[in-house]
């Protein structure tokens, strides 16, 4: 299956990574693992760090995040 990468959180499913700690991110991107940025978000409050609108809602993903394909399933997203 070929996948587009979502062009609005360049693949990783969150806008706004920049404002993320370093280890934070370091363990994000070793892993793939999206709940170390969501528990991030939640234990930190002054932040723009948000979960792409592309890719889902943080607990409802379309497909896999930073990724789409058609078949995922709607809506599908309008990020190209």
């Amino acid at each position: 299956m070929t996948y587009m990468t979502c062009t609005h959180c360049a693949a990783t499913g969150f806008l706004n990574l920049h404002q993320v700690d370093e280890e934070t991110l370091c363990r994000f991107e070793e892993t793939d693992d999206h709940q170390i940025i969501l528990d991030w978000m939640a234990a930190n409050s002054a932040h723009d760090v948000g979960v792409c609108d592309c890719c889902g809602d943080g607990e409802n993903w379309h497909g896999t995040p930073g990724n789409h394909h058609p078949e995922d399933g709607e809506p599908f997203p309008e990020c190209y």
